[in-house]
């Protein structure tokens, strides 16, 4: 890591065990990650079980536990503070201080410490993927990561906990699973591997499906598969186990065919998945196969004509076994691998779990007028101004020449210019703070990126506990730094998306959470009663999610349609110092606008809020603060 200074430091790693059925391990996060430790070989991390019940048996646990990895067994009242304070797993740096939380967090940091211990290891520094962002988006955000990370686990889960000798409803996620196993591959190098492919199918004698139209194409798409598997497909096996065992695929020897170099990008032949996300294994497919396993255990014991049902999710599991290191680690895991047919043919069944969920809003609304004004004149009438609350005191700023020099953001990688409006922005968020703040009280800073907001509240508040929420590694790294140099103890660093975070707080600041984080961390606040001081950005990237739907209010509800309060929130964006004056009064106007909805959606939670401009206005394109107290 470019900048930070490494340290050899000892590291606890914390997993959950509440049970044990048949060799598999609950929940299925410790499995994943058991697995993980046993593929890489990875024996740097002192593993501790955290029994959920005192009463717990573990007198079988041995035998599906890898005989390679040392582990102890502890109460959860033995855990670290910091820990105690999140989601398992988690991984805590000595001292306890520093935390990682979230099962995709703590697998990507296993691999980076297994590569950075023995760098002869490329093959599992390539799990992270292409630029290393497998798994990297948090599950808030991505729906990807949220579909490996939590709903598949705790849908086979419970699965597992209710299988009866009844045929089984496939859970939505595996078809949903299977769904994207059927779509067609993008990878980096799209173009070139799409035209070596339809040279192939050339040479093979083979047209490609795109051309033979779309009737055709779909009742030999499948069978056309089947018969050229192995010619057709070797492009996909070549780049796939080049990459596994790091071996540089031959340049091609001569120029590619005219018509192959000027053939349109439609008339391509797609790529298709060996892996989950596509091409190359991935750490998606480690989180992905004891889960998979698990299920089709089950499947093949009870009800195998279901297998049917998912073909392509079969044949990942059959393909996954062939991946070097992956059946040694499976079987010190407890994992042994079934035998499954061959070919399987779809039952081209239409499952009502799998299809697409309808919107919410009709998309051909006519009554839908576009441009922010008709949408602000809409809200006037139903008596919603752009309105905002009086500046506490406007003219407060901190003695940034009188701090030490750590806790100024100048210390970060950024021009005078932009720190000095950083130092601005930190004057109105700090004001609020440290007049709501109590001795004692316990203050999280969400989304903390550097740390400049936590770091100047754990200086300016030696009696209260701050903690850094952030997702991004190196960030973090960079606040601990600046913390070290401090010399502060009230300070806490923890590693992991909002929703692993369920520790108990007072207060709660953001600065700049970007689009659904400003949402995220005001009903985190709202679900324990603290105060909230947040300062919203990114409003075009706010969009209805698993979470949250917009307009949030009732007030705004009944006004706004989805598409209209989406209006305003584009428009927000659209404050940048650059534009015109008259746009960016518009921009500011729907900024507040939007703040309204979350400030009456807290409202009706039981807070008193507050919309606030910050001063002065040139410290930040967006520059609202939204500030909540529960009554």
């Amino acid at each position: 890591m470019k900048g930070i200074k490494k340290t050899l430091t000892e590291e606890y790693l914390y997993l959950d065990f509440s049970h044990q059925t048949e060799g598999c391990i609950f929940p299925l996060h410790t499995s994943v990650a058991l697995f993980l430790l046993s593929y890489c070989d990875c024996k740097i991390f002192k593993v501790c079980l955290v029994f959920t019940k005192e009463d717990t048996d573990h007198s079988l646990l041995k035998d599906a536990l890898s005989h390679d990895i040392e582990m102890q067994v502890i109460s959860r009242q033995e855990l670290p503070s910091i820990v105690q304070s999140c989601c398992l797993p988690a991984v805590v740096e000595q001292p306890d201080n520093f935390c990682r939380a979230g099962l995709a967090v703590v697998l990507r940091h296993i691999i980076q410490k297994s590569y950075e211990t023995d760098p002869s290891k490329k093959e599992i520094l390539e799990l992270l993927g292409f630029k290393k962002t497998c798994l990297k988006a948090c599950a808030e955000v991505s729906q990807w990561t949220r579909l490996c990370e939590l709903t598949i686990p705790l849908a086979i889960e419970n699965f597992l906990r209710e299988s009866s000798d009844l045929p089984p409803t496939i859970p939505a996620e595996i078809l949903e699973l299977e769904k994207k196993l059927s779509e067609p591959v993008r990878v980096h190098n799209d173009d070139k591997l799409r035209r070596q492919k339809l040279k192939q199918q050339k040479a093979a004698g083979v047209e490609s499906p795109l051309t033979e139209g779309p009737a055709k194409s779909e009742v030999h798409a499948q069978e056309t598969s089947q018969e050229l598997d192995s010619s057709l497909k070797s492009l996909e096996v070549d780049a796939a186990f080049s990459k596994l065992t790091l071996q540089e695929r031959p340049a091609a020897t001569s120029r590619e065919p005219s018509h192959i170099r000027r053939a349109k990008a439609s008339d391509l032949p797609p790529l298709e998945h060996l892996f989950v996300e596509g091409l190359y294994f991935t750490l998606a497919d480690i989180v992905l196969l004891p889960c998979i396993h698990h299920f089709l255990v089950i499947i093949c014991r009870k009800f195998s004509e279901k297998l049917i049902e998912f073909p392509l999710l079969v044949s990942w599991y059959q393909r996954i076994q062939i991946v070097p290191r992956v059946k040694t680690a499976a079987s010190k895991c407890g994992i042994h691998f079934l035998h499954l047919p061959e070919k399987l043919t779809s039952s081209h069944e239409q499952h009502p779990n799998l299809s697409e969920v309808p919107a919410g809003e009709d998309q051909n609304d006519p009554l839908f007028i576009g441009g922010p004004r008709p949408t602000m004149t809409k809200l006037m009438e139903n008596g919603i101004e752009v309105t905002f609350s009086p500046h506490p005191c406007p003219t407060w700023t901190l003695d940034w020449n009188d701090l030490p020099a750590a806790v100024s953001p100048k210390e970060g990688k950024m021009s005078s210019d932009r720190a000095l409006r950083k130092q601005q922005q930190l004057n109105n968020l700090v004001y609020v703070v440290i007049n709501q703040a109590k001795p004692g009280d316990r203050i999280v800073d969400f989304c903390s990126g550097g740390g400049h907001v936590g770091i100047v509240l754990a200086h300016m508040l030696p009696s209260c506990q701050v903690t850094l929420i952030e997702n991004k590694e190196l960030s973090l790294i960079r606040a601990k730094k600046r913390s070290d140099e401090l010399g502060l103890s009230n300070i806490w660093f923890i590693q992991a998306n909002m929703e692993y975070f369920t520790g108990m707080f007072n207060i709660g600041v953001a600065l700049h959470a970007c689009g659904v984080a400003t949402d995220m961390v005001i009903e985190h606040c709202i679900k324990t009663r603290a105060s909230f001081v947040t300062c919203p950005c990114c409003y075009g990237f706010i969009q209805n999610t698993s979470k949250f739907n917009f307009p949030k209010s009732e007030q705004f509800k009944k006004t706004l349609s989805y598409k209209e309060h989406m209006i305003l929130c584009r428009f927000a964006d659209q404050t940048a110092v650059q534009l015109p004056p008259q746009r960016r009064l518009i921009g500011k106007q729907c900024m507040c606008l939007v703040d309204l909805d979350r400030a009456r959606a807290a409202e009706e939670h039981g807070y008193s809020v507050q919309v606030i401009s910050m001063e002065p206005e040139s410290c930040s394109p967006k520059n609202n603060m939204i500030v909540g107290v529960p009554m």
